[in-house]
């Protein structure tokens, strides 16, 4: 299936200049950067806030900045810390439970055309 993103951020993503979204549980996303084949994004998380488990057609890699996460990747539970990563491949279910508070940087492949469909 082909990406429905068609357009692309600037080239330059400042982020004290980029709007974030408040998606309610603790959880805040600030899109950073994308065009139809990649896609970045900041999730700020409360301790305690989960990110529920799901599946989407899109590669996954995603980086711990800050915090400390519970991570759920296709049956596999694993605590990771600043420094730590992960990968999902498409249609696999996963998701976190913040443990302390933190940061995930998400890149996805191709672009989240849902996101952007809530961001406008």
């Amino acid at each position: 299936m082909a990406t429905l993103v068609s357009a692309a951020s600037p080239p330059f993503v400042v982020a004290d200049e980029t709007a974030t979204e408040d998606l309610g549980d603790g959880i805040t996303r600030q899109i950073l950067g994308y065009g139809p084949e990649i896609m970045i994004v900041r999730v700020w998380f409360e301790k305690g806030a989960v990110g529920e488990v799901h599946a989407h057609r899109h590669s996954q890699s995603s980086y711990v900045e800050s915090g400390s996460f519970e991570v759920f990747v296709d049956g596999e539970k694993r605590v990771l810390a600043a420094g730590d990563s992960f990968y999902v491949a498409p249609h696999l279910d996963h998701g976190a439970v913040c443990l302390e508070p933190g940061v995930l940087i998400d890149t996805f492949s191709p672009a989240r055309e849902d996101f952007l469909e809530q961001e406008g």
